[in-house]
């Protein structure tokens, strides 16, 4: 390891800056920079993360069996005994048992690269999804949750967490239907099962490449795409290309209109709004807001409205062009790595330790594997971090839990575990992988989601890390976007791979301003992806969602639609943010503030890091973030409340750093 830890750093002697720059590379920053040391074939195979039985596909049929078996045992025991403490320990461990399949398996459907293990993974979530439908229609299981909250006496002296947690599934009961007649919770539960068809196939299609015949484009243009025989294979939109025609050429051709995705967006947003008014709601926007900072779709426009005037000021076509080459050769993954270790290890007295993973744990021999722990509590969990294209991979960066930290019965604590997903180069022989200015804010951005999960040490797995209201799961990885570009943090680790030479700071500084220049139009990029989200997702509008995305481009962002595209056919995050992409304007507003109020003095601030963890981070999702928001539990944080929707709190905004890699509209 030291061999490689040479090859791509010089040690800095001024003994004046030894603690706060990279002197060489420690095995986390090494294991990076350097190919993977492969798996002994000899060993046992262990299942994929650990699990027993997973060494094969066929063994998500027996874990579903499992959980099926323990889920009939918990329901028994929840509905059969007396309302108290162990009533939501016992709804807990229902979902735990559950989600250690569903949450396994959602990540190794879309990551593996295995068709079989792929094809596995998917019929186990929709198998454990139609379950959990089940459940949160089951009356007799709803009936002994409802006989706690409906006692005052055992209400009071429950716990504040243990009584947020059963009213959140309590919650889940009330916009699944349970108040419905036997009929209409039938039909619900059918819609629900359908949804869940709907959502893979939708997602899937977003992540397919186009072909179009190789003669179709100029011949010297085709060397940028994929070649497959006759054709090429487009399956991004080039965006970085210095070439003009070949952004034109990616934009035209992978947004080019699928009748059939077309037809299934169509199905899955009547089919959700069908849902919505079964259950007694205008529309699903209204259903998927309920419970959220924003509480309802027409704050939710209204917030976009006001941020659109705040941002014409600064809003123009203007270009400030910075060439992400002549970053990238100072952004190998490894000092990367080795700056958010420094970074975590100063501001939170915790470390990244590089373990070799066993025989079958992983899914590809590239991925790596973190033990996260803290300087005196020991182990916090495990990140398994999946950087490096390959085929069939979607290139989409992704934070997946796949294991939920709760207190066990034995009173031991169920370590957290995640998996990091990126598209990064693979390192080669002689270099290791760059990234440019944009792929290290995605880094540090997913690595927030990371470390919300391992220092979310919450009673329950229900609320557990990133478990929360979406438009606050956002803050703690948009809030690491602002360490990324701010110089003090970069100057720690930003070395040239082969010189050691440290990333100058009129570089950092040119970078910081085309941000500023050219972030407003992002950020109104941005504004428009939220509120076509909300109009897909209010009430039905009796026009096509092309005809729609025309529409909401003109208002809210100007440039015109290039015909015959679909770019509402890459918008990924209807699925997993459907009624909900607002979050990440919403979230940076308040990430912002708590920048300003907490770290832009001093990003290394150990006191305020340990405050951070202990009133925000290690709540998850047990505690009600508007109040963290207020400043009820995070005392130093005093801003105007974004339900206000007042100048103040658009005044914080900092529309700089980057946001989720959606595509962009312009060529």
């Amino acid at each position: 390891m030291m061999l490689a830890c040479q090859l791509f750093v010089s040690v800095v002697r001024n003994s004046r800056t030894l603690s706060r720059l990279v002197t060489t590379w420690s095995p986390v920053g090494a294991a990076f920079n350097a190919q993977q040391r492969k798996v002994d074939l000899f060993q046992k195979n262990v299942g994929l993360f650990g699990v027993p039985g997973l060494s094969t596909p066929a063994g998500f049929e027996v874990a579903q069996q499992r959980a099926l078996r323990e889920t009939e045992q918990l329901v028994e025991t929840a509905c059969n005994n007396p309302p108290g403490a162990l009533t939501v320990e016992t709804f807990d461990q229902l979902s735990d048992s559950l989600c250690k399949v569903a949450d396994l398996a959602d990540f190794v459907k879309v990551g593996h690269p295995d068709p079989a293990f792929r094809d596995a993974a998917e019929k186990a979530c929709i198998n454990i999804g139609t379950v959990v439908e089940r459940l949160n229609t089951n009356v007799e299981l709803c009936r002994s949750l409802k006989n706690l909250l409906d006692n005052k006496e055992v209400l009071d002296s429950l716990d504040p967490d243990t009584r947020r947690v059963a009213e959140l599934f309590m919650f889940d009961f009330e916009i699944s239907g349970i108040h419905l007649d036997e009929s209409k919770v039938r039909k619900a539960v059918s819609l629900n099962v359908n949804l869940l068809d709907l959502n893979n196939e939708f997602l899937n299609g977003t992540h397919l490449p186009n072909r179009i015949e190789k003669t179709a484009l100029p011949e010297h243009i085709r060397h940028c795409f994929s070649i497959d025989g006759n054709s090429i294979q487009i399956g991004g939109l080039h965006a970085d290309s210095p070439d003009e025609l070949v952004r034109e050429a990616a934009y035209k051709i992978f947004l080019y209109p699928n009748s059939s995705l077309l037809l299934c967006l169509d199905d899955l947003l009547t089919c959700r709004n069908e849902l919505a008014k079964l259950v007694g709601y205008e529309s699903f926007a209204h259903r998927a807001l309920n419970g959220t900072m924003a509480k309802t779709p027409e704050t939710v426009m209204k917030f976009l409205e006001l941020l659109t005037d705040k941002l014409s000021d600064r809003y123009g076509r203007s270009q400030y062009k910075i060439d992400p080459s002549l970053y990238s050769p100072y952004f190998s993954l490894g000092a990367c790595m080795e700056g958010l270790n420094m970074l975590f290890s100063q501001l939170l007295g915790v470390s990244f330790q590089n373990e070799q993973p066993m025989a079958g744990e992983v899914w590809s021999e590239e991925v790596r594997k973190l033990a996260v722990v803290h300087e005196t509590e020991g182990l916090l969990g495990y990140i398994y971090c999946d950087f490096f294209r390959r085929p069939d991979k979607p290139h989409q960066d992704c934070h997946f839990t796949i294991q939920g930290g709760r207190l066990k019965e034995d009173g031991k604590y169920q370590h957290p575990v995640v998996v990091l997903m990126l598209s990064l180069p693979p390192p080669t022989r002689s270099t290791p992988t760059l990234l440019n200015p944009g792929m290290m804010e995605n880094l540090f951005h997913e690595m927030g989601h990371a470390m919300h999960s391992m220092l979310g040490r919450t009673r329950y797995q229900h609320v557990t890390g990133t478990r929360c209201s979406t438009d606050f799961a956002e803050v703690p990885s948009i809030l690491m976007e602002f360490f990324a570009t701010d110089y003090r943090v970069v100057n720690q680790f930003a070395r040239h791979y082969q010189t050691g030479q440290p990333l100058p700071k009129s570089m950092v500084s040119r970078l910081c301003e085309s941000k500023r220049i050219c972030g407003a139009a992002d950020t109104q990029l941005q504004v428009f992806y939220a509120a076509l989200d909300q109009v897909y997702h209010g009430k039905p509008q009796n026009r096509s969602t092309t005809d729609i995305l025309k529409k909401m481009q003109e208002k809210f962002y100007g440039l015109p639609y290039v015909p015959n595209t679909a770019w509402q056919l890459r918008f990924s995050h209807l699925i997993g943010y459907g009624a909900k992409y607002y979050s990440y304007l919403m979230s940076r507003a308040i990430a912002s503030m708590v920048w300003r109020q907490c770290f832009q003095k001093d990003p290394f601030n150990r006191d305020m890091g340990e405050r951070y963890r202990r009133e925000m981070l290690a709540h998850g999702g047990s505690k009600e973030p508007m109040l963290m928001v207020q400043g009820k539990e995070l005392t130093y944080f005093s801003w105007p409340l974004p339900s206000s929707l007042s100048l103040g709190f658009l005044h914080s905004f900092s529309p700089i750093s980057s946001f989720p890699r959606s595509p962009l509209l312009y060529v």
